[in-house]
């Protein structure tokens, strides 16, 4: 028996500060005290803490430590492991002593309530040991020994589980359009091509507890009658990729994947497939086309992947976070899931909080919780005592709130009703120091890179609408260019071919609407925040 466990978080960003070394370090330095079979040292995903180093937890004192190095590991080991005494300088406080559980079901810290991170952090993700010994794969033997498909789909239905990917589509409705219609083959996709700046909370889903998506797969699967699902994940996402694969390995060792799962005459297997960085396969036919073997375009829709999807047959496309919804939801109920969120929103929502904010990284809370709640109780305010501007939400083609919107619940409904969404899971908060324009052009750069070409409306509009901007924060713009750039921007959102193109002017829009004396000030030359250097136009100077 381990007096101590050290669960050091070994994901993509912990192992650029060092985490590797500071984890062989420990298992060193333990051996030579004397300690290795008194302390466990576990690679663990992410702990949630982002922009703070390598971070790690000593259990059974859930005591965190945040920016550790190799030079550290002494003093932890002999102040805190053989003294039981905190190293304080290294203390990151931000995480209550323990975990807090409102029923057993449920895991809470402070105001986040874990459902998809309930193992990201807590488990050896490549471990499918320790993914069971928390109730892993008891839903899918559940569902094929004692539930019919079709009472699969119910639940995921009563649930009101939304699409995690963006679009908040019920997943139990999309199910059921694959589920009736008649094909000998049909698929199951993970979406993984996480491509929204600012959004990595896939990522850590897939680095943490990759066993959790397989579930979820399987289960959809089951559902609606497919035996062979895609993962399609980004080919920069490494670690994903390696985990995921592991992840897959091991469940077909343990027949969870293949032939006769649990006994039953259900058949399921999983592939992984790397995407190329292009930001245009998010949209999910244009991933299916990249699975195909073609360029990433968006398709014609209708007919929609669930009747007509990878290689014609019928498809479902689902994000990995709401996949790793599916596994809570049959092994706990529907009924369980609602009573998390609001009523038209239930359940969770996993954002990255990014930006100017004390206190960065991933979080998981429920549905309906206020954008003050984010921004001041979880992540601790703005650094240096600035004001707040506004926030993002959704990634880069996300919405716009304000000051005015920060008691505003974070669900579909109201959110939908202040012209902004939910989005993939970015939430960027910006303070007051940062010029709003300066910002969008920052964004729209962004767009005229990934625009896929297809359509004349993206790929033009965008360009224009990138020069506009650049005429503001150089200081030759006039008047006429914000009513044109707002013009191209609505017509755009109306006529572009994919969601791409159709959500690219959003932000610009949302500043205009909000900011707008902002940008009429940058074409007189003037901007608040000092961000852009402006040299004044022949018609500036006239004027």
């Amino acid at each position: 028996m381990h007096r101590f466990h050290i669960l050091i978080a070994m994901d993509s960003h912990t192992i650029a500060q060092g985490a590797r070394a500071v984890k062989d370090a420990l298992v060193q330095d333990l051996t030579l005290a004397g300690l290795a079979q008194e302390v466990r040292v576990v690679e663990t995903g992410t702990l949630g803490i982002y922009g703070k180093g390598v971070v790690m937890v000593i259990f059974p004192d859930a005591v965190y430590y945040a920016g550790v190095k190799v030079e550290d590991v002494a003093e932890i080991i002999s102040e805190h492991i053989m003294k039981g005494r905190i190293v304080e300088r290294l203390h990151y406080r931000d995480i209550p002593a323990q975990e807090v559980r409102v029923d057993e079901k449920t895991p809470r810290i402070g105001k986040q309530v874990r459902v998809v991170l309930k193992n990201a952090g807590s488990i050896d993700p490549e471990s499918i040991e320790e993914y069971i010994a928390e109730d892993g794969y008891e839903a899918l033997g559940r569902a094929l020994t004692e539930m019919t498909p079709e009472q699969v789909m119910e639940e995921v239905k009563k649930s009101g589980l939304q699409g995690r990917g963006g679009a908040f589509f019920p997943t139990g409705v999309k199910w059921g359009f694959a589920a009736r219609e008649k094909s000998d083959e049909k698929f199951i996709i993970c979406n993984a091509d996480e491509g929204e700046p600012g959004t990595f909370k896939d990522r850590l889903i897939l680095e943490g507890d990759p066993h959790s998506i397989i579930e979820g797969m399987a289960l959809a699967g089951y559902a609606v009658g497919a035996q062979q699902g895609y993962v399609y994940i980004r080919g920069e996402y490494r670690m994903s990729i390696q985990h995921m694969q592991m992840a897959i390995d091991q469940a077909r060792k343990n027949g969870l994947l293949g032939k006769k799962i649990f006994g039953s005459k259900f058949n399921f297997d999983i592939e992984i497939r790397e995407g190329a960085g292009a930001y245009i396969c998010g949209e999910e036919t244009a991933l299916i086309e990249s699975i195909e073997g073609k360029r990433g375009e968006p398709r014609n829709k209708p007919p929609f992947p669930p009747s007509v999807g990878l290689w014609g047959k019928p498809t479902i496309v689902n994000n990995v976070e709401t996949l790793a919804n599916i596994a809570q939801i049959i092994l706990k109920g529907a009924s369980w899931f609602r009573g998390l969120g609001t009523q038209n929103s239930p359940g969770t929502k996993v954002f990255t909080l990014v930006g100017n904010i004390n206190n960065p990284g991933l979080i998981e809370v429920p549905m309906g919780i206020t954008l003050r709640e984010i921004v001041y109780d979880i992540g601790h305010g703005i650094p240096g005592g600035k004001g707040f501007l506004l926030a993002q939400l959704g990634g880069t083609t996300g919405g716009i709130l304000t000051s005015e919107h920060l008691d505003l619940p974070l669900a579909v409904d109201s959110l939908r009703a202040a012209g902004a969404g939910m989005g993939s899971g970015a939430l960027l908060v910006v303070d007051d120091r940062q010029c709003v324009v300066d910002l969008v052009q920052n964004f729209v750069e962004f767009f005229v890179h990934e625009s896929c070409g297809l359509c004349t409306m993206c790929r033009e509009g965008n360009g224009r609408l990138l020069e506009l901007l650049q005429r503001l924060t150089t200081g030759k713009g006039v008047a006429g260019d914000i009513a044109l750039m707002e013009n191209l921007a609505s017509t755009m959102m109306r006529g572009a071919f994919c969601g791409l193109g159709q959500a690219a002017p959003i932000p610009i829009l949302g500043c205009l609407r909000y900011f707008r004396d902002e940008f009429i000030q940058h074409t007189q030359g003037v901007c608040r925040a000092g961000r852009c250097k402006m040299q004044a136009s022949d018609d500036t100077a006239a004027a």
